[in-house]
């Protein structure tokens, strides 16, 4: 909840206890937890999802009854990947199973020690952790609120409180100081009293609690200060209770923790006359999954959509502006290098695909879908103009098929990418130069050296900019230009690969061989004589031929694949995860590597079924004598549980993107 910031790297818990909330709040702190305590349940959700907690305890030892408190809490403790702890009394474990089955996933009973609920929270923190929204993304949760926190600490030298900037600001005071008898005096009498006898009751037994107040000026609303020490001397996070507020005219959105539309069109109207790119996000089909699901796993949605955007652009154009301008719309502001249209392109397609990947709730996989209007600025733009430029583009992209993307430029122009005059392009492409190679870098788990690289495709289009392998290959296919490409791909490559001074020798080559190459039947004599006139060593390629080309002919696929071991040359299963035939059939192929499908390798920081199939797929990878390769690698948390799984190497943007042979070679002689 906005205001409820823990101290940095501190876990949370959210606590819904209608009579003993103090007493609970007091022994969780002592576990070292922060707490984050409410009565009511009518708007527990929400408060919940605006807090950075990912466990809930809720208090159930008044009855059966009370399990009114379970049901509205499960669906956003679900969808946001936590951990839900009931409180029963020991002569009521009979409803234990009931209340698990309602969707609790932990229980304590009463009367517990502090040893027993330090180790029940700490196996829900474990829970949360394996459905992949642990101690990491809780943290950055917390980073990302704690500059618009609302709270207050006393400051002993001054003798006054000392009010978080947030607060000044939505109460409209002049500075951050307020001496205490000041702030007593905004109260109404009632509400004074109960401030006074709430601090005295924290500093007569030192436990959490909290007065609440109603806002001066500001009818309907109220503020709640959760009271606790801190340094010794006493402190608040402060609570809205009602009211929209939140949204409007602070820093970040109270949902997400993204920045909110006022503060994102504050940074635009910085940036007018300067060069800015912003893309527009919306996320398709969330009004039939609040539909079907409820608004409650909504707004828990929307909060790991963030996450993955944020992710996305910290990997791709760190630094940029990151906001939620509208319900299922976000806003990315770039600068300097990040805003040409090459990169904005590939920072939209790289966001789209993140949030194309299936979001689990329970035991259900929700699939979205992402729209992308990109708009240029020009000098005479301010904020709203280019929003609503980018608007333009969103509105033209949500018309049409394809890839989701749509760019304004500076000159006014929506550059789509037209698929018909891509494929007459391509054909052109070779004679022009414009399919070159970049190299991935591959590394083995738990080192810092490359050990090997992958060749890809890049398309240098006169009009698009840099286009990826995926519309290069598909285009190829629809155009019947596969072979061509493919055999240019293969030869330059290698051309290039054999030309590797002296520090690269060691370094294997992964080329990808399509479908199309295996069905010609000379394609085995003809490609061993291509390696052999560029000069590279059999020894050091791995020939990586993807699981749909497998699939079309099994026994044709084995005898190939053993005729190229016996030349000499590794080979591999590439993208394997996304094909059907996969465990019926991996078994009969003669191989030396299987790599992970970018998509599968990610999933392993998912949920805990996802993480119990790529530990399925590694573990028979091992068994049958293989090493495993994991593409798409993002973040730390994928490839510490991959290698806690087994995984041998693993490539992508957390270490390098594709790089040209030139920086290959820097980037060994720097290692």
């Amino acid at each position: 909840m906005s205001g409820s910031a823990a101290p940095d790297g501190q876990r949370s818990v959210f606590i819904l206890s209608p009579h003993d909330r103090d007493r609970l709040c007091h022994a969780v702190q002592a576990a070292g937890w922060h707490a984050i305590g409410a009565r009511r349940s009518s708007d527990a959700p929400q408060r919940y999802l605006r807090s950075e907690a990912q466990i809930v305890l809720i208090d159930m030892r008044e009855g059966p009854e009370l399990e009114k408190l379970l049901t509205p809490l499960v669906p956003a403790t679900v969808a946001g990947g936590g951990a839900l702890i009931v409180l029963v009394d020991a002569i009521d474990t009979g409803s234990i199973p009931a209340l698990l089955a309602a969707g609790a996933t932990h229980f304590l009973t009463e009367p517990f020690t502090q040893a027993s609920l330090t180790a029940t929270l700490w196996s829900a923190e474990r829970l949360v952790e394996r459905l992949g929204g642990g101690a990491m993304h809780s943290s950055r949760a917390q980073r990302i609120r704690r500059g618009d926190a609302l709270y207050w600490e006393m400051d002993r030298k001054r003798g006054a409180l000392r009010l978080s900037e947030n607060l000044v600001r939505q109460l409209d005071l002049p500075n951050q100081y307020m001496a205490p008898s000041k702030l007593l005096r905004r109260l109404s009498r009632p509400e004074r009293r109960a401030a006074l006898a709430a601090l005295e009751g924290l500093k007569r037994s030192g436990r959490s609690a909290a007065f609440a107040h109603d806002v001066p000026e500001r009818a309907g609303d109220r503020l709640v200060h959760h009271l606790r020490y801190a340094d010794g001397a006493p402190a608040a996070d402060v609570e809205w209770l009602h009211g929209g507020h939140e949204q409007d005219g602070i820093g970040r959105d109270y949902l997400t923790g993204l920045r909110s539309r006022q503060a994102a069109l504050e940074w635009l109207d910085g940036r007018a006359g300067l060069a800015t790119t912003i893309l527009l996000l919306s996320i398709s089909q969330f009004d039939r999954m609040n539909a079907a699901y409820g608004q409650v796993v909504g707004d828990a949605l929307l909060g790991r959509i963030a996450r993955r955007i944020e992710r996305v652009v910290d990997d791709v154009a760190q630094g940029a502006t990151v906001a939620r301008i509208a319900g299922t719309e976000f806003l990315v502001g770039l600068t300097g290098e990040a805003a040409e249209r090459d990169r904005a392109t590939f920072l939209a397609r790289q966001i789209i695909g993140a949030i194309g990947r299936p979001f689990s709730a329970g035991d259900h996989l929700i699939r979205l879908t992402a729209r992308c209007g990109i708009a240029q600025s020009r000098p005479e733009d301010d904020a709203t103009q280019l929003l609503k430029r980018a608007g333009t583009a969103l509105a033209d992209a949500k018309r049409t098929d394809g890839e989701g993307i749509r760019i304004l430029s500076a000159e006014k122009r929506s550059r789509q990418v037209d698929s018909d005059q891509l494929e007459t392009d391509l054909r052109l492409a070779l004679d022009r130069g414009e399919i070159g190679i970049v190299f991935q870098p591959q590394y083995p788990v738990g080192q810092e050296r490359i050990i090997g690289v992958e060749a890809l495709a890049r398309w240098n289009h006169s009009q698009y900019g840099p286009l990826g392998a995926g519309i290069l290959f598909t285009t190829a296919e629809r155009s019947d230009y596969m072979l061509p490409l493919s055999a240019h791909i293969q030869a330059e490559a290698l051309r290039q690969a054999a030309a590797w001074p002296r520090a690269l020798s060691d370094l294997r080559l992964s080329l990808n061989v399509t479908a199309a190459d295996i069905a010609q039947p000379g394609f085995l004599l003809e490609f061993l004589d291509l390696v052999d006139r560029t000069g590279f060593p059999r020894s050091r390629l791995t020939v990586e031929i993807t699981e749909s080309g497998l699939i079309e002919d099994v026994s044709a696929a084995a005898a190939l694949l053993t005729a190229l071991r016996a030349e000499g040359l590794a080979v591999a299963i590439d993208d394997f995860g996304t094909g059907y035939s996969s465990l019926a059939y991996l078994k009969n192929l003669p191989l030396d590597y299987l790599k992970i499908d970018s998509g599968l390798a990610q999933d392993i920081s998912g949920t805990a079924r996802d993480r119990i199939i790529v530990r399925g797929v590694i573990h028979m990878a091992k068994s049958l004598g293989l090493r495993v390769i994991a593409e798409g690698v993002e973040t730390e948390q994928q490839l510490n549980l991959l290698a806690h799984e087994g995984c041998d190497f693993y490539q992508g943007f957390l270490r390098s993107a594709g790089v040209s042979s030139d920086e290959l070679v820097a980037l060994v002689l720097q290692a």
